[in-house]
């Protein structure tokens, strides 16, 4: 544990902190305003009690908030781009059979990255349908099918990675190994190893996004889904959202494509655009305006 003084929270020190969230651990605008809050009621509160901490609350104060992006823009990426991202780990070595598993189930789930990391080998059912059992937000719990595929590479990892455990084991699934001793890994491991292996799928596939962090891939995953017709409310399920209002920015931000798309189809020299005439639809006359509007 790090030994952290209230002194070292100064206004550079928590900016810092707040811009790391954003672009190191892909925390959205949303997220890193909570962050703040809390930090700042959290000073509030010992300034209260230690007046010396009164000039560190107010320059705290001087913090701003992130003014939130407009709801109908997300990231996410393409099924192209997750599959280039995947093919980055390297199949030779028992870190890339790692790394690959985990890319494949962060994506076949959708779940945050915590959930993944916390899930163990007693969390997955695998009868007649495989499903894996998430632990949320709020000690919330949420059961997942798995894909046929993602079935086979599971027993695949766990024949190399938990031979000779049972399924009913409390092991955590992903680890890594130290000095022969077994660690649980942290999203920060793994938020350094998707940006390694995103600035490498982004040499050979040009939909990759230029910063890969583990949040991407439950994107895309439910946006995969909602493109392909599955219905908000089950998104919405499945993704552990509290409320539908949540999973909103999926239908939005796929509107928003969809007309990104067809304008990027229709050239401005469109032969339709020459047909269309625009002073026959402007009306100056102040008489016909009253008319039109209903004042004559």
């Amino acid at each position: 544990m790090w030994n952290v003084a209230l002194g070292h929270l100064d206004a550079d020190t928590i900016l810092s902190f707040i811009e790391h969230l954003g672009t190191d651990c892909g925390c959205s605008d949303a997220t890193l305003n909570s962050r703040l809050a809390a930090i700042r009621a959290f000073m509030d509160y010992a300034a209260d009690r230690d007046v010396t901490l009164v000039d560190t609350l107010n320059a705290l104060k001087k913090v701003s908030y992130k003014k939130p992006r407009n709801a109908d823009i997300i990231d996410y990426m393409s099924m192209e781009a997750v599959t280039a991202l995947a093919r980055q780990a390297d199949t030779h070595t028992a870190k890339g059979r790692r790394d690959g598993f985990f890319i494949m189930l962060m994506y076949d789930t959708g779940a945050r990255v915590s959930e993944v990391l916390d899930i163990r080998l007693c969390d997955f059912q695998l009868g007649s349908v495989p499903k894996v059992t998430l632990h949320g937000k709020g000690k919330k719990t949420r059961s997942i099918p798995l894909m046929e595929k993602t079935v086979q590479h599971l027993e695949k990892y766990l024949s190399e990675f938990h031979s000779g455990l049972p399924i009913s084991s409390d092991e955590p699934l992903f680890y890594s190994t130290m000095h022969g001793e077994r660690h649980k890994l942290t999203a920060r491991n793994m938020r350094y190893v998707l940006r390694a292996y995103g600035e490498k799928a982004g040499l050979e596939c040009p939909e990759v996004p230029e910063k890969i962090f583990p949040h991407l891939l439950r994107h895309s995953r439910a946006m995969h889904l909602y493109q392909e017709g599955m219905d908000l409310t089950l998104v919405s399920q499945w993704l552990g959202h509290s409320q539908l209002e949540t999973t909103q920015i999926y239908a939005h931000a796929d509107t928003e494509q969809k007309r990104k798309a067809i304008a990027a189809a229709t050239p401005p020299d469109n032969p339709l655009y020459s047909k269309l005439n625009s002073a026959r639809y402007t009306v100056t006359d102040e008489e016909t305006l009253k008319k039109l509007m209903g004042l004559r």
